[in-house]
């Protein structure tokens, strides 16, 4: 039975301006059991905090889904400062690079699948499981890739070895046990999903956490189960009992294996006839060499590489049956947010037909059976059917959010807590677009204020930073082609003043909290596209919605329908501010947000635990020390941590120095 902790919301603040009114309509649609709500949300207006809230007073599990790493990373950063009591993990996909199996007949290239693990990103959602089996009070803030196939839920908890002080075990069964569910023995290094053996005392360490559990088991009874420090040995507390949750999600037990083998036989045999049938006996070879390999490694070891194109006979499951993914981990109550619902949904929406294409391709030329079609992410209607309640979170909802909410409980949040307005925005033609610019740069920079410039293109963003250098702007341009590293350093002298202007492309809209920026310019605003659609100029007004002097120019020789709407909507948003304002006696202030205080957001990602004492680090686990702090480093930096990022990278030179 799932832990009942409470969630505590942890604020110094209360809820102000159009906050309370939101979470009181949002609360009473979820009472309603409405299935469908928007929260639409004006940039900077503590729409997390909204979320927060809403989630202390309903009680419920709650997923977060976010369209990128870098939001939901931020977002759980968020949660973390309002839940540090509770269960908040981040859950999102742990390849650091990744190449899908793929077969292009045209040139007879057959690519092997080849992906790089980020071991950091797989303990998070290995904690994330973990949290949902154990206790309630649990926030899961994932990208989309939740929506995945992740392993049979039955099968994880079914196959989980809980060891409780006075049990009777003996030492071989229980190592047994281990591996079969996926750990593996430790050689030289220890690390996350191994088993330490000394006598009568096994260590065991979870996939999803940073400390180890320490299990003595004399006269085969356990006696001892301790939690204890992965590096040092020290012990951090008694444990009554502990739960051991198999090393990888993609788990089941030798009965199931046994029986899927004969069922993958059978149709490998099916599928292979078909081939012979039609005259390609070397895809029916084909099919017949690799089907084998993999039943005869699923047979020895419990696992094959590719073991997801199997995972209906796993699962027992007849073929087309959709995936088990995070959300059946989730019990039936639970809650629902879909954050930047406008990217979101659409992306939720197409995951399903890329992957189907190309397993079509591998099973028609005899790489894979017909079941790897199985292995894919849930379609759309899937992924409605098995969310109850969804509240969709953005400034700019889209057109699946407008046709499903209805209209009563479309919630607007526009006042911000400082009394900010929505930025003004004028337009102005291209003819003279640069030197205009220039004119409003020196007035944001005698304000000591920063500026954002959006291009359409990666080369015209290159120009105009050359052409600003050359005459002596402090200025960088951030496009896709810049190394993650070299994008925080980037946004950190943004902050720090280091550099004044900075020129994006799409890049600048969502999930950038820049109060020092008071100008925006948007070049070639009159292009028609997505980069200048009313939603993409509505984000990107927003983030100059921070600065008391905020205001945004469009350049452009012509008013389109987009730029119209942007513009409108701005000054609707506008306008009831203001009137607040009046109303209340605001006067508005700009954010004042220290850079350190990104770190703040970022450093709760990692698992919490004491101070460090190099000093207690045997001289043999120190390069796995710094292994893994070199890993959390670049986490951090992919997520835009800056200074925990700095903080990481100074504790590895440290130990290297004391090395």
């Amino acid at each position: 039975m799932p832990e009942q902790i409470p969630f505590n919301l942890v604020s110094p603040f209360e809820p102000t301006g159009d906050q309370p009114k939101a979470i009181q309509q949002l609360l009473e649609g979820l009472q309603a059991k409405e299935r469908h709500q928007t929260l639409l949300g004006a940039t900077g207006t503590g729409k997390t905090f909204t979320m927060a809230n809403i989630v202390a007073q309903v009680q419920r599990p709650t997923l977060v889904l976010a369209h990128n790493k870098t939001l939901a990373a931020q977002l759980c950063s968020e949660f973390q400062s309002f839940f540090p009591e509770n269960a908040v993990s981040y859950f999102v996909s742990y390849y650091d690079y990744y190449q899908p199996e793929a077969y292009m007949p045209a040139t007879d290239t057959y690519i092997e699948k080849d992906a790089n693990i980020n071991d950091e990103i797989a303990k998070f959602r290995h904690a994330a499981t973990h949290n949902l089996l154990t206790r309630r009070d649990v926030l899961i803030v994932a990208s989309v890739s939740c929506i995945y196939g992740l392993g049979n839920v039955e099968d994880y908890e079914a196959l989980a070895v809980t060891v409780k002080r006075g049990d009777p075990i003996q030492r071989d069964k229980f190592l047994r046990r281990l591996t079969d569910i996926q750990y593996k023995r430790s050689g030289i290094e220890f690390r996350q999903g191994m088993v330490h053996v000394l006598g009568d005392t096994v260590e065991v360490f979870p996939p999803g956490g940073d400390t180890v559990i320490r299990i003595e088991m004399p006269f085969d009874e356990v006696e001892v189960v301790q939690e204890v420090d992965s590096f040092t040995g020290e012990l951090i507390r008694e444990l009554p009992e502990f739960t051991i949750f198999p090393a990888s999600h993609n788990v089941t037990s030798q009965e199931k294996i046994a029986q899927a083998c004969s069922r993958i036989i059978a149709d490998m045999e099916i599928r292979e006839k078909e081939l012979l049938d039609a005259g390609e006996i070397v895809k029916a070879e084909r099919i017949r060499t690799r089907t084998e390999y993999d039943i005869e490694m699923l047979k020895e070891t419990g696992y094959c590489t590719g073991i997801e194109n199997y995972v209906h006979y796993l699962n027992d499951a007849p073929p087309g049956s959709p995936p088990s993914t995070l959300i059946d981990y989730f019990p039936q109550d639970f809650l629902c947010f879909i954050d930047e619902s406008h990217i979101s949904i659409p992306q939720i929406g197409g995951m399903y037909e890329g992957n189907r294409s190309r397993k079509q391709t591998l099973v028609e030329y005899g790489f894979r059976l017909p079941s790897a079609h199985d292995n894919r992410p849930l379609t759309f209607p899937e992924f409605e059917q098995r969310v109850s309640q969804a509240v969709y979170v953005s400034a700019t909802p889209g057109k699946y959010e407008y046709e499903h909410t209805p209209k009563n409980r479309i919630v607007e949040q526009i006042i911000r807590p400082t009394g900010l307005l929505d930025p003004k925005v004028e337009v102005k033609p291209s003819k003279h677009q640069i030197d205009d610019m220039t004119e409003e740069i020196s007035v944001a920079l005698k304000r000591k204020e920063r500026v954002l410039i959006t291009t359409l293109t990666k080369k015209s963003a290159e120009e105009l930073t050359q052409f600003l250098t050359d005459r002596h702007y402090k200025v960088r341009y951030l496009h896709s082609d810049v190394e993650t590293m070299e994008r925080i350093e980037i946004l950190r002298q943004l902050r720090t003043g280091e550099i004044d202007i900075l020129v994006g492309i799409n890049l600048l809209r969502e999930g950038l909290d820049l109060p020092e920026v008071s100008f925006i310019a948007i070049v070639g605003a009159d292009k028609q596209g997505f980069l200048r659609s009313r939603d993409a100029l509505i984000q990107t007004i927003g983030r100059a919605a921070r600065n008391l002097h905020g205001h945004v120019t469009l350049y452009g020789d012509k008013m389109t329908e987009a730029m119209e709407q942007a513009i409108s909507e701005t000054e609707r948003r506008r306008s009831i501010q203001q009137a607040y304002n009046e109303k209340h006696g605001i006067t508005p202030k700009s954010i004042e947000k220290a850079v350190h205080d990104i770190a703040e957001e970022g450093k709760k990602l990692e698992l919490r635990r004491p101070k460090r004492d190099h000093g207690k680090i045997p001289a043999d686990e120190r390069r796995r020390l710094i292994e893994e702090l070199e890993q959390q480093m670049e986490l951090a930096a992919q997520n835009l941590e800056f200074e925990k990022a700095a903080d990481l990278r100074d504790e590895i030179e440290l130990l290297r120095r004391e090395r």
